[in-house]
């Protein structure tokens, strides 16, 4: 239960981060986000691998780190914290949010190209810098994806909204931000992203596949924490 809990704090202060920031117009929200993602990744990735994305699990799971049973449980508490998160965003500003994105026609196909680029890219870097053989013990992984994750807010934030997590878009959606009618954009697009890193991954390295733990023993927690997999 450690392990969902520390996904659930790390997740609920990404959100929270991403929705006092937005919702208050703060004009340096990238790099607030990045640098709130990269503290809990260096905070929880001891316990949990500090995923804090659905999309990143996905990618642990397909890379084979983690079992179904675990990822289903990540999953939960991520969301879970996201849903908390906005709600409590929505508290703390009392901003009223702007008009909801809602894509339409050619807007949709851009959307998720640019989503789930920068998904990759996070999960990308999550996998080699956090679960590579190659890198055991590093003290970088936490900056490489804080870093990843404000490069592409700054990037494609004002094309996509800079989304790259599902726990993220749920947020958003009960912050306003994302129409519930296209949410499903924004799900597509960071799942895809995170498949296919996974994809990508074990094909350039594939001296590094593993196979997945025992859920449920001490093999499986240590195994699952000794290389940092945050996200």
């Amino acid at each position: 239960m450690r392990r969902y809990g520390a996904e659930f704090i790390g997740t609920f202060f990404l959100v929270f981060t991403i929705g006092c920031a937005v919702l208050t117009k703060v004009p340096l929200a990238p790099l607030a986000i990045g640098a709130v993602l990269m503290v809990m990744v260096y905070a929880g990735g001891h316990v949990s691998g500090a995923h804090f994305n659905p999309a990143v699990t996905l990618a642990v799971l397909l890379r084979r780190r983690i079992g179904p049973t675990d990822a289903a449980c990540y999953w939960a508490a991520q969301l879970a914290a996201g849903a908390l998160a906005a709600v409590t965003a929505r508290f703390a500003t009392g901003a009223a949010p702007p008009t909801a994105a809602a894509p339409s026609g050619r807007d949709i196909a851009v959307v998720i190209l640019v989503e789930a680029l920068f998904t990759f890219a996070l999960a990308y870097v999550v996998l080699n810098v956090a679960t590579s053989k190659d890198h055991p013990g590093n003290g970088f992984y936490g900056l490489a994806i804080g870093f990843t994750v404000a490069a592409g807010a700054f990037a494609v934030g004002g094309i996509s909204g800079g989304v790259f997590n599902p726990a993220v878009a749920v947020g958003a959606g009960i912050m306003g931000l994302l129409a519930w009618s296209k949410i499903w954009i924004w799900l597509l697009a960071d799942l895809l992203g995170g498949a296919a890193a996974a994809g990508a991954f074990l094909a350039l390295n594939p001296d590094d596949r593993t196979e997945p733990a025992p859920q449920g023993t001490e093999e499986a927690r240590g195994r699952a924490t000794a290389v940092p997999e945050p996200g």
